[in-house]
């Protein structure tokens, strides 16, 4: 019997070839569990036949691709399958045309419609489905998919069609090709380019692609209707994993949403872990690289080509941390290009896209757990739990870890446990709650000068005094499961530095954040931890002996004078004048921001001007629907005019020119009756009022932010570096 089984199989290689033809998948994949019984001879032989069909042979990785390459025109062609008649898809065959699309969710085509030509297959849609409230994200213009059983792995894909470009658009596995078409980079900073695009010349297309499942869709879909779009051809050629050389480091890639994205210093201050967590590491041993962008969630990481670049990108041994349930919430499942997704939809999307695709080219996945969103009007006392209950991702992230044997950081639990530490007080503070006067930086609907214009505290983005706490959670993460026994964490752990290792070792963390006070942490002294813990990092400001920052003293002129001088590194001669040791006023504040602001300025920088009444719409790829509250083009400038202050009479006629100058500018603004949350200007100046240490931090903040060009990356390590 075992005989004629041998027999059989070499019949029909041999066959293969007389018909110029070849295997298919599932046959080739039989002939390789089968081979190790048959004799040496008969190997050998198989062999020989096998090397006179193939055409083609990556020299390289010795990796035959015949079984991948399929003729759709009524001419054969050496090397290929000719697909006699419209197949239709069954796993034993595997290949064939597909009624669903693999996407999730699965997307309409047709296979009825298909007409046989010598040219090849055609179809031609009549009419077009289209969601007219969303006909950018939401349409299905149908056409034809062919499938392929092809196993995990990356392939280059090239399609000839039977249709130019113009008409046609050529899509692998739910793909939105309209973004793999151009090139530019993944991040706002311009760090990450997009390595990876669709080549679309005439009627051929060509794309590398790491598949998950063990199939792949070719789509055919056409661009106007009544014109006919087809197939001639498909061949996909296997792409061997990257070898990590000796010489070369490994390193560890980000991909999440707009919590763990890199930012600009105009959005300041929102940050992410993701653009701290390089801080953690020894970036000798090991690179970090951010792919993450806001807005994304698993599905458009996915189709625009995010998670295909990075697995295309890194090499064998290289990590991907996967943060993703923020955006996933979004309840758009059903829509195209959407970002939502079921519960069900979201664990496909890890089971049975990304785990494999990561692990077939040799790459280590990591998931990281979603950090808990916060009740944005949380009283204190309140006591903070898991926001996400309705569908549970970071529940469906651990179990899908658990079963496939992917570590799991945990941030989402840990996340709520620090702010339960913090209080109500220390937890609104770092996120990003915003009154006026805070930061020149901008969100969705405009700037934030004068307090949130969503007129909330968002309770899903914050401030890098979180960001590096967040960094510090994952790092630890790590540490935890070495300890559990995990050679991939433990290998992440021996490329962190040596501070890092021993911080999480003793659990004291003060000389990885020095500039953390200890009473500026919880409770009232809070309120301004993000900026002075930047000022203290930045050398602007100090802890006194004990590690307090006394955040309620009040500052000298002399002090304030020095510290915006480093802030904004001024000409000491430029100041020279305010060298009191008198305790700082308001209005000595206004006029020394004034002076500073014309030295170190010759024309308004782009905070004041070029991003007012710009916004980032829906459809936009930098759009986070987590940032918009629907009000667009909120300005700069104050909203209350220096004329409708109340008390600007009180001001010494030494100072009324300069105090005018710099409110109008928006360098200092009322202090009376803002609140954050709130989009609101107060409408007395103050001027005698004496400044605290906490005040001055916060205009110093301002100062700082405007000194920097919006386009620079607001992470110090990043700063220093291209220092």
């Amino acid at each position: 019997m075992l005989i004629n089984k041998k027999l059989a199989l070499i019949l029909a290689i041999t066959l293969a070839v007389q018909t110029g033809g070849s295997f298919i998948c599932s046959q080739k994949v039989e002939a390789t569990n089968q081979s190790s019984s048959i004799t040496k001879t008969t190997r050998q032989t198989a062999v020989t036949v096998e090397k006179q069909n193939a055409s083609k042979v990556d020299k390289k990785n010795k990796i035959k691709d015949s079984s991948y390459k399929f003729n759709f025109t009524n001419k054969s062609k050496n090397g290929y399958t000719s697909v006699p008649g419209v197949t239709i898809y069954n796993d034993s065959t595997g290949y064939g045309f597909v009624n669903k699309t693999n996407a999730f969710p699965a997307r309409d085509v047709h296979t009825s419609q298909i007409v046989s030509t010598s040219n090849g297959f055609q179809i031609t849609e009549p009419s077009f489905q289209v969601d007219a409230s969303d006909p950018k994200n939401n349409y299905n213009n149908y056409g034809m998919d062919f499938r392929i059983k092809a196993p995990a792995g990356a392939y280059k894909v090239h399609v000839k069609t039977t249709s130019d470009t113009k008409d046609t658009t050529v899509a692998i596995s739910g793909m939105n090709t309209s973004r793999l078409l151009k090139g530019g980079s993944w991040d706002m900073a311009g760090l990450v380019p997009i390595k990876n695009i669709v080549s679309a010349k005439g009627n051929e297309w060509t794309y590398n692609y790491v598949n998950g499942q063990n199939y792949m869709d070719i789509e055919i879909e056409p661009n106007n209707v009544n014109v006919p779009v087809g197939i001639q051809e498909i061949a996909l050629e296997p792409i061997a994993p990257k070898k990590n050389t000796d010489r070369s480091i490994p390193t560890i890639f980000e991909l999440g949403d707009s919590t763990v994205t890199s930012y600009d210093f105009d959005q300041a201050p929102m940050s992410s872990w993701g653009e701290l967590l390089n801080n953690m590491f020894d970036l000798k041993k090991v690179n970090v690289i951010n792919y993450s962008a806001g807005g994304r969630s698993l599905k458009n990481m996915y189709f625009e080509g995010r998670l295909n670049d990075i697995l295309l990108t890194g090499k064998e041994g290289d990590y991907v941390l996967v943060q993703s349930g923020h955006n996933d919430e979004v309840t758009d499942e059903n829509v195209r290009w959407g970002r939502g997704a079921t519960e069900e939809q979201y664990e496909a999307y890890l089971r049975n896209v990304f785990v494999p695709a990561i692990k077939s080219r040799g790459m280590i996945p990591v998931f990281v757990t979603p950090m808990s969103r916060i009740k944005s009007d949380a009283k204190p006392g309140y006591t903070y739990v898991n926001s996400f209950v309705k569908r549970k991702f970071p529940d469906i992230m651990k179990k899908v870890g658990a079963d496939m044997g992917v570590n799991v950081l945990d941030l989402n639990s840990e996340s709520v446990k620090y702010y339960n530490e913090l209080g109500v007080e220390g937890t609104t503070a770092v996120f990003m709650s915003i009154e006026a006067g805070e930061t020149p930086g901008k969100t969705n609907e405009g700037s934030y000068a004068n307090g949130h214009p969503a007129n909330k505290v968002d309770g899903t983005h914050y401030k890098e005094a979180l960001a590096k706490q967040f960094a510090r959670i994952v790092a630890t993460e790590f540490s935890k499961r070495a300890k559990e026994g995990n050679n991939d964490a433990a290998r992440v752990v021996s490329y962190m530095k040596a501070n890092v290792k021993d911080a999480i070792k003793s659990g004291n963390w003060d000389k990885v954040f020095p500039e953390i006070a200890k009473d500026t942490v919880k409770g009232e002294g809070a309120y301004y931890r993000n900026q002075i813990e930047k000022l203290i990092q930045l050398g602007v400001l100090s802890k006194d002996a004990n590690g307090n920052f006394n955040p309620k003293n009040t500052i000298t002129v002399k002090q304030y004078v020095a510290a915006i001088n480093k802030t904004m590194k001024l000409n000491k001669n430029v100041l020279s004048k305010y060298n009191s040791s008198s305790i700082l006023t308001r209005e000595v504040m206004g006029a020394i921001l004034d002076d500073a602001y014309h030295s170190k300025f010759s024309e308004k920088p782009k905070y004041m001007t070029d991003y007012n009444g710009k916004t980032v719409v829906p459809g936009d790829p930098n759009y986070d629907p987590n940032l918009d509250s629907g009000a667009k083009g909120v300005m700069y400038y104050p909203i209350i005019s220096y004329e409708q202050l109340k008390d600007t009479s009180s001001i010494s006629a030494q100072y009324v020119d300069k105090i005018k100058d710099a409110y109008n500018l928006g360098l200092i603004r009322s202090e009376n009756g803002i609140a954050r949350g709130k989009m609101q200007d107060g409408n007395l100046f103050e001027p005698a009022v004496q400044v605290t240490r906490e005040k001055a931090a916060k205009t110093l903040y301002f100062m700082w932010v405007m000194s920097n060009d919006v386009n620079d990356l607001d992470d110090l390590s990043h700063i220093n570096h291209a220092r």
